[in-house]
């Protein structure tokens, strides 16, 4: 008789002690589309605005022409060298990556279809991510748990004039990039780690 009453002492404290385990441990809480992108757009919306780098093709440097943003002022002899000087207007809208205001055009033959110049938007944004799918368990690359993310990120060209929009939708520019975020608790909530 005394070993029925042992055993269901036994398994009464077993019960117990599986409840308070139980109980002691929270469960993660759920990382949603919506939460993930708030957290992402939080991490850009604290960096530093920046101009959006555009490729100017053949296509594109006429398109600068028609909109006023640079003039051509030298042809060179082989008359497929140029260089063009950013007009007022285009000092307003467009910055060079050398600082100055000369475009200076110089592709290999008069035929070279894939020749560009990049210039930056003067109008600063922060990138713009979007589509947030994948979201899945994960041991991190430092051994942690969390969770990865897939996610688009968009440049954004807000408030930039229309022919440069239209310049930057050309054949040659990526207005948009995969990427992925990683996502750690931290103090029972979710936290952005890092984008790759």
């Amino acid at each position: 008789m005394r070993t029925p009453l042992n055993l269901k002492a036994f398994g009464v404290a077993a019960f117990l002690s599986a409840g308070l385990l139980l109980s002691g441990c929270k469960s993660a809480p759920e990382l949603t589309q919506a939460n993930a992108l708030a957290l992402i757009q939080a991490n850009y919306t604290q960096t530093p605005a920046s101009g959006a780098s555009i490729a100017v093709s053949d296509l594109g440097m006429r398109q600068g022409i028609s909109a006023k943003y640079w003039n051509r002022t030298t042809i060179y002899p082989n008359k497929y060298w140029a260089d063009f000087t950013l007009t007022a207007d285009g000092k307003k809208v467009v910055k060079l990556q050398n600082g100055g205001d000369v475009i200076q055009w110089r592709p290999q033959s008069a035929t070279d279809a894939n020749y560009s110049v990049v210039v930056i938007t003067a109008q600063a944004n922060h990138r713009k991510p979007h589509d947030v799918t994948d979201i899945q368990d994960e041991t991190l690359p430092d051994g942690s748990a969390g969770k990865t993310a897939s996610f688009t990120e968009s440049v954004d060209l807000t408030d930039v004039p229309q022919p440069l929009v239209d310049i930057a939708h050309n054949p040659g520019n990526k207005l948009s990039t995969k990427r992925q975020a990683e996502f750690v608790l931290d103090n029972g909530a979710w936290k952005l780690k890092g984008i790759s």
